[in-house]
């Protein structure tokens, strides 16, 4: 692991958590017993193949927005499992896809120089879509980033296919893996009812060296509040768009302070971005409606996730051809 990854993982722990440390310092948070193993795992997967739901099945909480659309995933997540033996941090990033803008370019490298620090990659096949040449691709392309990285197949999605379906597609990924590693190993999971999610836990367990916690117990991700927020208006604006669209919206959270007439009331301002007008009368809906349904959905997600009262004041705003445009893509972020 480099320095620079364990201090962006710090980055934005609360101050009696951890001081300035460095991979070295690790043991301050507590002993762990002899055997303890930790470490990084992330999964990769076409777009869409479960990557983001896998996760926050594993860590117990949602952590990472999910969508019906590809490429939902913007930016790392780092998500914490915690077991008496072991602490894995799982980082879900963006999907390794064949990029069409710059943004997907950036998400891109973004992902690869998030492999390049992991000790474990689970590549997400789903159960019921056939293993094709996108999946080849990426797998190539995590190979020629990590060549020595320890790769779990993982078939997702066990709830959408049959036991024949599901045993082809175990059959044909250990085959794949096995082109390279003669110790493959392939678990098949259901991230939605929870099926073999220990099993996976342990083989990752497994794959990892003994080490020592990297974070507190009880800390379930170092993903800053107001970004979690932001993403959890973008999976509500996500609901139902097609084509395009979704890749065209982005949230940035404007201010949030409590409100100086409501007690209790926390004032979230923020600012949805698109990039023509004619998408924002697709947001809007017929006579607004639309806008309101994610207005409101939103919001209930947002108190569930502060344990607090909220008004979201939610403006949209175009920023013109922003995924190919470096300087709005550095605004937000990218």
């Amino acid at each position: 692991m480099t320095k620079d990854f364990f201090d962006s993982a710090f980055a934005d722990l609360p101050d009696d958590a951890a001081a300035t440390p460095t991979p070295h310092d690790y043991r301050q948070f507590e002993d762990v017993p002899d055997g303890f193993r930790s470490g990084f795992v992330s999964f990769v997967g076409r777009p869409n193949s479960g990557k983001s739901t896998l996760t926050n099945a594993l860590v117990g909480q949602k952590i990472a927005i999910t969508a019906n659309q590809p490429e939902t995933t913007r930016h790392p997540i780092r998500g914490l499992v915690h077991r008496p033996d072991a602490q894995i941090v799982v980082v879900d990033t963006p999907g390794l896809h064949r990029p069409r803008t710059l943004l997907g370019e950036r998400l891109n490298d973004i992902v690869k120089d998030t492999y390049a620090d992991v000790d474990v990659i689970g590549l997400t096949i789903p159960a019921d879509e056939k293993l094709g040449p996108g999946d080849r691709w990426i797998l190539d392309n995590v190979r020629k980033v990590v060549p020595n990285t320890k790769i779990i197949g993982i078939v997702t999605k066990l709830d959408k296919a049959g036991k024949d379906q599901i045993g082809a597609q175990l059959i044909e990924l250990h085959s794949l893996l096995s082109e390279q590693d003669d110790n493959a190993v392939v678990i098949p999971v259901s991230a939605k009812e929870g099926v073999q999610l220990e099993e996976l836990v342990e083989e990752i367990k497994l794959a990892l060296p003994e080490g020592p916690k990297f974070y507190p117990d009880g800390h379930v991700t170092d993903e800053q509040e107001e970004k979690r927020i932001a993403e959890l208006i973008r999976e509500a604006a996500l609901a139902g768009l097609k084509d395009e669209l979704p890749h065209s919206v982005a949230v940035e959270i404007d201010e949030m302070l409590p409100d100086p007439e409501r007690k209790g009331v926390l004032n979230i301002h923020a600012i949805m971005y698109l990039e023509r007008p004619g998408q924002q009368r697709i947001i809007e809906g017929k006579d607004g409606r639309r806008f309101t349904r994610i207005v409101g959905t939103a919001r209930k997600e947002i108190m569930a996730l502060l344990d607090r009262n909220v008004f979201l004041d939610l403006r949209i705003k175009v920023l013109k051809n922003w995924q190919q445009d470096p300087k709005h893509l550095g605004r937000l972020g990218f």
